[in-house]
């Protein structure tokens, strides 16, 4: 299990914003995803998630491993927490939605309408659905927004158990998940016209409704 990524360039609304990335995630790797508001990491994992295309360069990796967690929560609000997370599994062939329940801290909530659920509880039934894919590479976009520190905790738990059963993550963030990782920078890569820019645009896709893929 490992995802290549050689010579990519990427482009937002049609402008380049990233040239030349190289890198390799490999089975049991954390690597985060650094760079300033508007850089391109949303672009960039997008485009690694198969959501959008290169302009040049190639992601080797299958697309059946790939599992991507975005912005948005992308929940069912009229399903339960339960229903929402037994349809994730059975689109991917997973029989159990026990563990997704309790590595989120789930448990009293399995009968309540997304839509009811407090935005951190969106959030953690959010990440929860990564546990019911059964994909090994987790691309992940801003995953702890709304979450409080013992809800970061649990996420941070369930990366760890992931990449220590051979998995991978790549997580754009700008906090300190206390994970073992490395660290990927784009600022080395951002194209010309958008080299030195503050990062005042927002690095998002709020108009696509595909939090979770």
């Amino acid at each position: 299990m490992e995802m290549k990524v050689d010579n990519l360039s990427v482009a937002r609304g049609g402008v380049p914003v990233l040239e030349g990335v190289n890198f390799t995630l490999g089975a049991g790797q954390v690597m985060i995803l650094r760079g300033p508001n508007g850089s391109g990491k949303t672009t960039l994992l997008r485009t690694l998630a198969g959501l959008q295309p290169p302009l040049a360069g190639r992601v080797s990796a299958d697309p059946e491993q790939i599992t991507y967690g975005a912005h948005a929560d992308g929940l069912k609000a009229t399903l339960t927490v339960a229903e929402n997370l037994r349809f994730w599994a059975s689109v991917h062939g997973i029989d159990s939605i026990s563990a997704a329940v309790a590595d989120f801290n789930l448990q009293g909530l399995t009968h309540r309408p997304a839509g009811n659920l407090s935005a951190g509880q969106k959030r953690r039934l959010g990440l929860a659905r990564l546990l019911v894919t059964g994909r090994p590479i987790w691309l992940l976009d801003e995953p702890t927004v709304s979450l409080d520190v013992a809800s970061v905790g649990l996420f941070a738990d369930a990366v760890r158990a992931h990449v220590a059963g051979g998995g991978a993550a790549l997580i754009a963030t700008h906090i300190d998940l206390g994970l073992q990782a490395d660290t990927f920078d784009i600022g080395p890569f951002r194209a010309d016209g958008v080299r030195g820019r503050s990062g005042q645009n927002r690095d998002g896709y709020a108009d696509f409704d595909e939090a979770f893929t």
